[in-house]
């Protein structure tokens, strides 16, 4: 890959955002192939895992930490309701607010999915060294909040 392109400028893929997204966009469609079978997708299985990591999360809350609109969670949440796979009840402080949990077959079905989704990430961390990948995921934490407070 060359990293200038003409004129001096930096050739648009050698950018560290460019090969981020490369990289998300080849990890979502990696994912999507392995859950096929799973009756999930890659949006459900990260909406599923962040609700069995801490049930409990209303709607926003768990659009926020899925990188999705509220919008978008709320059809998520439905799809994943009408499979059985959560659960909705009352907030006992906020009736409006609406608290999710998986359900026991929500559970099961996520623990098939984490199986495919491990395989997936050990094939695209495979090239690297265990010191590589340590570095790796402290860089990017790194970066996550150097954007997220702003700087």
């Amino acid at each position: 890959m060359d990293s200038l392109a003409p004129e001096g400028r930096p050739s648009p893929e050698s950018r560290i955002g460019y090969l981020v997204k490369r990289l998300q966009q080849a990890l979502r469609h990696a994912m999507e192939r392995e859950l096929t079978g799973s009756g999930l997708s890659a949006p459900l299985y990260a909406a599923l895992a962040q609700l069995a990591a801490d049930p409990g999360q209303s709607n926003a809350e768990l659009a926020r930490r899925s990188f999705v609109t509220p919008q978008t969670m709320h059809q998520i949440v439905q799809g994943l309701e009408r499979a059985g796979w959560v659960e909705r009840e009352a907030h006992p402080d906020h009736g409006r607010i609406l608290r999710m949990r998986p359900t026991p077959e929500g559970l099961r079905r996520l623990d098939e999915a984490d199986a495919a989704v491990a395989g997936v990430e050990e094939r695209m961390l495979a090239p690297l060294a265990a010191s590589e990948v340590a570095a790796l995921a402290r860089g990017l934490e790194r970066c996550a909040e150097a954007l997220e407070a702003g700087a």
